[in-house]
């Protein structure tokens, strides 16, 4: 695994064979772009911008006062996952009001890893309801804030209203060794289901 956002372009090794697309999504401010910047051995793509005065109650800072961008359009970022199989990570916009790039963003998707903040997990149920609606397999990752309130995994499937083959795992964003776990558990998930056919 080559080392993340090194300043040296990183070419893909002429052995990689297959690529697989993999949405980061969650609502508004959970930790996508920081996710994605996390795990990815290039340096990431990012359609940040500013903040403005434009977004004062529509977008909810409550718990989130350091925040000062949002992303518009995606995140991107590519890891290469073994010798012969590549994964490219395409972050979503938490916002509804950009959910019309959704249907681009998850066409071909093999599955999403949803970001959830337990503080504030009633804003998942919209974003969970789209991975739903669109068949899309997924995980949920309970992004591990310094005052993330933990509950038993039972309790926390019960509130999301979860199906059982639907993998809870925690994580910390900022963590690359963490997201990476996250990033490992969900394909080895994929596989356990067939969706994806790892290369040897």
């Amino acid at each position: 695994m080559a080392s993340a956002n090194s300043a040296e372009p990183s070419y893909l090794p002429p052995t990689v064979q297959g690529a697989v697309k993999i949405l980061v999504t969650g609502p508004f401010g959970v930790g996508k772009t920081t996710l994605v910047g996390s795990l990815s051995e290039i340096s990431p793509l990012r359609t940040e911008e500013t903040m403005t005065a434009a977004g004062v109650g529509v977008d909810d800072l409550s718990g989130r006062p350091d925040k000062t961008t949002t992303t518009v359009a995606l995140d991107f970022g590519r890891i290469t996952l073994n010798s012969r199989l590549a994964l490219y990570l395409f972050g979503t916009p938490g916002q509804q009001r950009f959910w019309p790039l959704w249907e681009d963003l998850s066409r071909g998707a093999l599955g999403a890893i949803a970001l959830v903040d337990t503080r504030r997990i009633d804003e998942s149920f919209d974003v969970l309801g789209q991975l739903e609606e669109q068949g899309i397999p997924f995980a949920v990752a309970v992004n591990l804030f310094p005052d993330t309130p933990r509950y038993p995994e039972e309790e926390l499937r019960a509130a999301l209203d979860l199906l059982p083959e639907v993998p809870i795992l925690q994580c910390d964003a900022r963590n690359r060794r963490a997201a990476y776990d996250v990033l490992i558990d969900f394909v080895d998930h994929l596989h356990s289901t067939a969706v994806l056919e790892l290369a040897r």
